[in-house]
């Protein structure tokens, strides 16, 4: 039932348990230690796969690509080894069940949810289009041009439109053209994804790939908006406005407005979360109607870091007191965990961090640091070893190798039977 306040504790495991992390198949003891050189099991099904798309509403796409993309890792973090094949079927061919916008960053949503968008893409064409030297102002040659090609030729990636496009004479015909002119009408929603091949975007018209009923779905504004907040809430199970603005990256007023609505509705009950607060004042926060507090959280899991449970990482101070920054950006010398770490989810806490490589000419998993937070829990390097070998084997890697660094280095090297290097 929902309450009127939450202890942190509680808060943690109601979010674990909305994003379907309050235990997994990878905790200590739930899953048998696989045979050296087994194969991978068969995992995950498309409908689990669906299923947990549908709950946590959305999976961010990225193109860093160094341990592995970050789309597959969630489902990974959630439901154990699953063949990621299955997962491109259902995300990456056009017509299927989920399609790609820009929602949060560019991300996987439900087919469904597409019309939720519509609101969104009216305000960027007016805003694109309000400027008189802007590009798509200045280009309308160029955006007929793209429209008719995709209509005559079917769906294409941007690179076979631009080889089309360098075919022909005219000032505007160019890549840099060719790419800002799609980017505007999958904005506008003129255009739509209609899959990825080797991570290169499809752009497809509408009526390629969207079923009759999600094309023509018309939904006012200030309804969709409120579908999008309560979706937030649902996934995030308990939070603040500017959480539930930042899932679906909504304006505050239109969060706040939809807040108002859901709570009046009963859908959002008002709540407070121990330690919440700004400025000495108790921070306003929500719950979901349905949310559910579990008696104990039994996860271990790396999470990406565009995982929804950690991408505000705001909120994931907040919520976990763990400060994370991804350093992809950062150079090298000034980097303090790695280029790619991943926060080390066990129970309910976030409690490390490994930045991780996958080596596949080499076959080997290369663990190029691993840290575990002040006060992480004995036992830490326990759970950790064994995830990050059924991690190579869902990677196809038959070896780890540690590097010498982070305080959890040594002892993990020695947990897992390597030699530190």
């Amino acid at each position: 039932m929902p309450r009127q306040s939450l202890s942190l504790p509680e808060a943690r495991r109601l979010a674990l348990g909305a994003q379907a992390l309050a235990s997994t198949p990878q905790s200590s003891g739930v899953v048998a230690e696989p045979a050296a050189g087994s194969a991978p099991r068969a995992g995950a099904s498309s409908r689990r796969l669906r299923g947990l798309i549908d709950r946590i509403g959305l999976v961010q796409l990225d193109s860093v690509n160094v341990f592995e993309r970050s789309h597959y890792l969630p489902l990974y973090s959630r439901l154990g080894a699953y063949d990621k094949k299955i997962l491109d079927r259902i995300t990456f061919t056009g017509g299927g069940t989920h399609i790609e916008y820009w929602a949060h960053e560019a991300a996987i949503i439900p087919v469904e949810s597409w019309p939720l968008m519509r609101w969104r893409m009216e305000r960027l064409r007016a805003k694109d289009l309000s400027s008189p030297h802007g590009w798509a102002r200045s280009n309308p040659q160029m955006l007929e041009w793209l429209l008719t090609e995709i209509a005559e030729k079917g769906p294409l990636p941007a690179s076979q439109i631009e080889h089309d496009a360098n075919k022909r004479t005219g000032p505007w015909w160019g890549w840099s053209d060719v790419k800002h002119g799609l980017e505007y009408l999958f904005r506008w929603g003129d255009l739509v994804s209609g899959g990825r091949s080797r991570f290169e975007r499809v752009y497809a018209l509408p009526e390629q790939v969207l079923p009759p009923a999600i094309q023509h779905s018309e939904i006012p504004e200030a309804e969709a908006q409120r579908r999008l907040v309560a979706q937030a809430a649902r996934a995030l199970g308990v939070g603040t406005a500017s959480d539930f603005a930042d899932y679906f990256r909504m304006r505050s007023a239109d969060t706040v407005a939809a807040i108002r609505t859901l709570e009046d509705e009963g859908v959002l009950v008002p709540t407070l979360v121990e330690g919440w607060q700004r400025a000495s004042r108790p921070l306003a926060a929500w719950m979901h109607r349905d949310a559910v507090v579990p008696r104990r959280a039994t996860a271990t899991a790396l999470l990406s870091p565009f995982d929804p449970l950690v991408w505000d990482r705001k909120r994931t101070e907040r919520l976990f007191g763990f400060h994370y920054r991804i350093e992809i950006y950062t150079p090298a010398p000034q980097r303090i965990f790695g280029y790619y770490s991943l926060p080390l989810l066990i129970d309910d806490r976030l409690v490390g961090r490994v930045d991780l490589k996958s080596d596949r000419q080499a076959g080997v998993l290369r663990v190029q640091s691993a840290w575990a937070e002040p006060g992480a829990p004995a036992g830490t390097v326990e759970r950790l070893a064994p995830l990050l070998r059924r991690t190579a084997q869902w990677q196809g890697l038959g070896d780890i190798e540690v590097v010498k660094r982070g305080t959890l280095a040594d002892a993990l090297a020695g947990e897992l039977g390597v030699s530190p290097i």
